[in-house]
């Protein structure tokens, strides 16, 4: 298991990554990034939801809802073109912050 501490400046990263290919809605997104982690990270609802409405305030995502015909609607998401820059932005920060934090990994 992955601390959020380690991981929690690419939150966003994975949440912008799981609408790349189109709109979704909170639980889908969470159980999409514990699956590709091999349940190696589980976002937390709190941190899903408050990463939604930042992304939102910052204008890389908006969200709408849909009626659902056995229940109540949901709140979907679809990024913004603001968002798929953000999120190239962030893919190349990884880069540059994988390359130097390798630099202080030793084998042992």
């Amino acid at each position: 298991m992955i601390s959020s501490d380690v991981i929690r400046g690419y939150n966003d990263t994975m949440i912008l990554y799981m609408l790349l290919d189109g709109e979704s809605y909170g639980y889908e997104i969470s159980k999409n990034i514990k699956k590709l982690s091999e349940e190696k990270y589980i976002m937390k609802e709190t941190t899903l939801y408050s990463a939604f409405t930042r992304l939102e305030n910052n204008g890389y995502i908006e969200s709408f809802h849909k009626d659902e015909t056995l229940g109540k609607r949901r709140t979907y998401y679809r990024m913004t073109p603001a968002g798929f820059a953000y999120y190239q932005d962030k893919c190349r920060e990884w880069l540059v912050t994988q390359e130097v934090v390798n630099k202080f990994i030793k084998e042992l």
